[in-house]
């Protein structure tokens, strides 16, 4: 009955105040979901078309088109993006200002945290927030819970973790939800964060993957039980979501776990259903998939994911550039939904790594190397060069000169004999500013390497 009254009064009161238009866009995308790919698609194109129109009064987009003699009123498919050129972090930062629509109001100013080396700062308008908080919002109760429900978060975000005032806490308090900080995960901390689960005995949880996994370890390992709580899902986002982190989590806490894709940049862009389906938020976002010299790649390659997001008139992301690689699907779900599918998400670009004679492989090919060793507690893997790899470990007094030798001789048996292995042990290792953990990061540009990504299946056995 509580959680009734905050989804169907508390929470719809508390957007409309903010001047949000959430409720709104989410009963229209409950709707929206079961048209067919052809509805949905011809929807996107009708939304695409308005915000290449708004574009044109954008001082930076305006240039573009004229210099490339683009009109948006020709474009008649999702293909047509292509005659525009890619929009990186790197042009934002310079032309932050002439991004802005010159009618824009109450623009609200965002930053990415940097995990991947390049922070950002960006503008935001309500009509974003409204799609952003809907499209979530839809995704959410696709596992039977909704907002209202209690729910724990594990974030590590400045922009959550920086605004706890008053009337935010007020908030959290009626919403039933509350927040526990990723940024450290002392013994001390990861008590008090079981201790806390236990007590609030939630119905969801929300968090990096490798936060939720890393409690839930931590409470096996002290023996206590978590899947007695009534934990329906664990929802995961900002991180790839390795098929151990999924398995601990939905062992120790007795749940599902619902894998989420998008950023404070990109937006919300895809999120799991119950039956397996990553589904992109296909009425806000368009996906291309694309290669080096940004060509559209067909279904089944894997390629950058770039982004357009139709609910960004007063600043415009169009084929903007994530960093991420993903392989498109061609499958319907059988939930019976006819949003478009990702088939696989693979990870950034810096979560590959190239090895000494040019092949590019996924970090997993180093991960599976490091991840199975008891006497390893912690570890994080920079590729400085192709010639240079470091190894961060937090080791138990088990590691000696022999394990490390292993392993040294395993990772050079995958990136090249000549490769310099140097292993760095240390007494912890900090997450991200954001507060997520990264496991490998690669300085290497994946387009200086000939050879295509090694997909997910191909690591899976090594």
């Amino acid at each position: 009955m509580y959680t009734s009254l905050v989804s169907k009064l508390l929470f719809p009161l508390h957007e409309r105040l903010k001047g949000h238009d959430s409720v709104a866009v989410r009963r229209g995308m409950e709707q929206s979901q079961l048209w067919s790919p052809e509805q949905i698609a011809a929807l996107q194109l009708q939304r695409l078309r308005a915000l290449l129109s708004q574009a044109e009064q954008v001082p930076y987009w305006r240039d573009v088109f004229a210099e490339l003699k683009f009109d948006p009123r020709s474009v008649t498919c999702v293909a047509d993006l292509q005659a525009l050129p890619l929009l990186d972090k790197a042009t934002i930062r310079a032309h932050t200002d002439a991004m802005k629509h010159p009618q824009a109001r109450g623009l609200k100013r965002f930053n990415t945290g940097g995990s991947s080396g390049e922070p950002l700062i960006f503008f935001i308008g309500n009509e974003r927030v409204s799609h952003d908080v809907a499209a979530k919002w839809r995704a959410t109760r696709w596992w039977d819970v909704d907002i209202g429900d209690r729910e724990i978060v594990v974030w590590g975000s400045p922009i959550e973790l920086g605004s706890q005032d008053r009337i935010r806490a007020m908030r959290d308090k009626l919403l039933r939800t509350e927040l526990l900080p990723a940024f450290e995960m002392s013994e001390a901390k990861l008590d008090h964060f079981v201790a806390t689960i236990r007590a609030r005995r939630p119905k969801m949880l929300f968090g990096y993957p490798s936060a939720l996994s890393h409690i839930a370890r931590h409470a096996e390992q002290r023996g206590q039980r978590m899947d007695d709580l009534g934990i329906r899902v664990a929802f995961v986002t900002s991180e790839r979501l390795y098929d151990d982190q999924r398995d601990t989590i939905a062992r120790v806490f007795g749940c599902k776990v619902a894998n989420g894709y998008g950023g404070r940049d990109a937006g919300f862009i895809a999120h799991e259903c119950p039956q397996g389906g990553m589904h992109l938020t296909a009425e806000d976002v368009v996906v291309e998939i694309v290669d080096a010299a940004g060509r559209l790649l067909p279904a089944g390659q894997a390629g950058e994911i770039v982004v357009t997001h139709l609910a960004t008139k007063d600043f415009p992301f169009i084929r903007y550039r994530t960093g991420d690689v993903a392989v498109m699907s061609n499958a319907r779900c059988a939930c019976g939904r006819g949003l478009p599918m990702l088939e696989e998400i693979q990870g950034r670009s810096t979560d590959f790594v190239v090895a000494a004679d040019g092949t590019v492989m996924h970090g997993l090919a180093l991960i599976y190397v490091l991840r199975d060793l008891p006497s390893i507690r912690q570890f994080k893997i920079v590729q400085e060069s192709r010639e240079e790899l470091r190894v961060q470990i937090v080791a138990e007094a088990a590691f000696g000169a022999a394990e490390e030798a292993d392993v040294v001789a395993r990772l050079r048996a995958r990136l090249g004999g000549g490769v310099r292995v140097l292993i760095e042990r240390v007494g912890d290792i900090p997450p991200e500013r954001s507060g997520k953990y990264r496991y490998v990061v690669s300085r290497v540009a994946l387009h200086d390497a000939p050879a295509r990504p090694v997909r997910q299946s191909e690591t899976s056995h090594a």
